[in-house]
């Protein structure tokens, strides 16, 4: 099949000239658990931890792979990488709790945040995770009280650091410069502040910094910029402060394929910059070589999945556009309307007819802005197509929602031509589940699946 590098690994076209995922027929898939639907291929998602694994394993002996679970979190994928030997980062309660009803270890568990709520505060520390990743001087505060509310020993954490560097990547994802919701900035000196009164903090116990500079990053001198900077503000911590740092956390954000044009650097050129630097950095300020830390997300579950949906209309205006709507769009994939993404599409159902209609993909929703993919070339379309877009496994799922009330799909993880739900869809009863009438109840929707 062509352009094979944007789509799962177990990819191909099968002997029905359909599309075929982890041995499973993506037009079967949709007929027995229905649209829009998102198909993730195991083997691809344990390729991607094992790649990080075998990376960083080869370049150092003491790192920690910690998979950023914001890109793609549920109990399936929670218990899958932890069989696989990574840790875990969560930013929220929502994430902490698919991780404990997982039963993901955690020591193991990282909780990030620019904003812990009190009560998921309480739940980490009744959970006992490894690591908080410092925020702010509220939090700071926050979380101290709360230890010794406990009665506890101290909690290790690690202090979120804004090194001032500006990755080449859309602006509504990068992380890492000055101006940033997240961390504490290192030019300012509230960084150094930082700190200081956490070393200070009998409640709590400083293992390291955590650095993020953003998503979808292709050119990998920013980190390099990142652990340059970072790594000469531990030197000067280490002289006034008496801070040695024993875990260094480098983020995620190494980018994906989303298009056959797409260029992004490898796992293994990532690890080459991260380790390397790292360690010459550290030798010039003559510092121990902390344990290093990398925090993957999209790069591990982003080219493990596609989204199936069935083809409901197809417009032609002549001499302009022609557009073929489907039955999701914004409800499951946000990240076209919010960055521009650009995305590939196929016909799983006429995988071996040629691509010769350059469409637009609509989705459903009451917006004009509502566009998964402009100026795509696939197979003549006809309502009843089943339409895959590739590339979604990251900030898919987890960016949907229910706008027009439409309910979130189900999850499907496939593997040697066995299909097993992961999250099971929504129906329209789930959607209306929380509202609540204004003169009394008037029964069902009546929609079972």
């Amino acid at each position: 099949m062509t352009h094979t590098l944007i789509y799962p690994v177990s990819a191909r076209h099968n002997e029905t000239g359909h599309l075929e995922i982890g041995g499973c027929d993506v037009v079967d898939l949709c007929r027995v658990f229905g649209t829009p639907l998102f198909i993730y291929d195991e083997e691809t998602l344990r390729r991607q931890c094992r790649a990080y694994l075998s990376a960083f394993g080869a370049r150092c002996h003491d790192f920690e792979v910690v998979y950023a679970s914001k890109a793609f979190s549920c109990r399936a994928l929670c218990q899958l990488v932890e069989e696989e030997g990574l840790s875990l980062d969560v930013a929220s309660g929502g994430e902490l709790a698919a991780a404990r009803k997982a039963g993901f270890p955690a020591a193991r568990i990282y909780f990030h945040g620019n904003n812990k709520t009190p009560d998921e505060v309480r739940l980490a520390l009744r959970m006992g995770i490894g690591h908080f990743v410092l925020d702010s001087f509220d939090e700071i505060e926050r979380l101290a009280g709360a230890v010794r509310e406990r009665g506890d020993g101290p909690q290790d954490v690690l202090v979120r650091v804004t090194p001032g560097v500006r990755p080449d990547t859309h602006a509504a994802v990068q992380t890492g410069q000055q101006d940033s919701k997240f961390g504490f900035g290192l030019a300012d000196g509230l960084a150094a502040e930082a700190v200081g009164r956490v070393l200070t903090t009998a409640a709590l116990r400083l293992t390291g910094i955590h650095a993020h500079l953003g998503s979808q990053i292709f050119d990998l001198s920013a980190y390099r910029r990142g652990i340059e900077t970072l790594v000469a503000a531990l030197a000067d911590w280490r002289r006034t402060l008496g801070f040695e740092c024993r875990m260094f956390n480098v983020g995620g954000g190494l980018g994906i394929r989303y298009t056959s044009r797409d260029e992004p650097s490898s796992i293994a050129e990532l690890a080459d910059v991260a380790v390397g630097t790292l360690g010459h950095e550290a030798g010039r300020h003559g510092l121990p070589l902390p344990r290093i830390l990398v925090e993957p997300g999209r790069s591990i579950v982003g080219k493990a999945a596609v989204t199936a949906y069935r083809v409901g209309v197809v417009k032609r205006i002549p001499g302009l556009r022609t557009y073929v709507a489907v039955d999701g769009g914004m409800s499951d994939n946000l990240r076209p309307m919010l960055y521009g993404s650009r995305y590939e599409a196929m016909l799983a159902s006429k995988a071996e007819v040629p691509a010769t209609d350059e469409v637009t993909v609509a989705g459903k929703h009451c917006e004009s802005g509502d566009v998964l993919v402009r100026d795509v070339l696939i197979a003549a379309p006809e309502p009843g197509d089943i339409l895959v877009t590739p590339g979604t496994g990251a900030y898919g799922y987890a960016l949907a929602n229910n706008y027009n009330g439409q309910p979130r799909p189900a999850v499907v993880l496939v593997r040697a031509g066995r299909p097993r739900v992961i999250v099971e869809r929504e129906t329209w009863d789930d959607v209306l589940r929380l509202q609540r009438p204004l003169h009394g109840e008037t029964g069902s929707t009546g929609q079972e699946a």
